[in-house]
């Protein structure tokens, strides 16, 4: 290999190695509080953590102890009471909820434990949902639903309904449509906690396959088999990250 050529080839790699360590989401002492009564519940307690671009997170820890509410304040879906949120460079407390909105849908893909899924709508409409709000021709939407599942293995399956599907496959349809606007960040809330065990192996194949492409990917569970595959784990426990 001559000289040049070795520099434009470790070059490659650094940048290749840069984008993959780059912050895509920073918390920084943040906090969630509510008030009942007279009582004070800290969801989140004083959190802040580093994820990067195409890492695999598993959030774990028992019942109550902030999971939801950790994927809630990352997936802009609220704000903290304290603390700064950046995605992606940007400190999302900051923002009015029309922006809010804006940069959910374009950065941030959803994955729910019970699918939410519109069960008079088909899969490949259930797909083109999220597309629609953001203004993407009707065309180009049926064409990049048919191949989103195409991805997920359900070509066959485009003009079903939810209840003609298993869990396996409104799970799968569930991934597509969150890769809908092509996001950089999947945030997966139990994805496999309606599944059984086979079904839950094959769900986190696939997100291994995002990791691979690039995908930055957020998992809270409480299976501990299931966070195991994932590339670093979060342990939380009242509120607080322990681990």
């Amino acid at each position: 290999m001559k000289i040049k050529e070795f520099q434009a080839f470790s070059l490659l790699g650094i940048e290749s190695a840069m984008k993959k360590h780059k912050e895509i989401i920073k918390l920084e002492n943040v906090s969630r509080y509510y008030k009942f009564g007279d009582e004070i519940i800290k969801a989140v307690d004083n959190v802040s953590l580093t994820i990067n671009k195409g890492d695999f997170v598993a959030i774990i820890g028992p019942s109550g102890s902030g999971k939801s509410t950790v994927m809630n304040l990352v997936g802009a879906l609220d704000l903290a009471t304290h603390g700064d949120i950046y995605l992606d460079g940007t400190n999302i407390e900051h923002l009015e909820e029309s922006d809010l909105a804006v940069l959910r849908g374009k950065k941030i893909g959803f994955v729910f434990q019970i699918f939410n899924l519109i069960p008079t709508l088909t899969a490949s409409e259930n797909v083109m949902l999220p597309m629609i709000f953001q203004n993407i021709p009707s065309k180009k939407r049926k064409q990049k639903a048919k191949e989103l599942l195409e991805k997920v293995g359900l070509e066959h399956r485009i003009n079903h309904l939810p209840n003609e599907l298993s869990g396996g496959e409104r799970q799968r349809v569930a991934i597509a449509r969150a890769l809908a606007n092509n996001p950089e960040v999947i945030l997966a809330d139990e994805p496999t906690g309606n599944l059984d065990s086979k079904r839950g192996k094959e769900i986190i194949e696939m997100f291994k396959a995002l990791r691979d492409e690039g995908k930055t990917i957020i998992i809270v569970t409480h299976d501990l088999e299931i966070a195991k595959n994932a590339d670093k784990i979060i342990t939380l426990k009242d509120g607080k990250i322990i681990r």
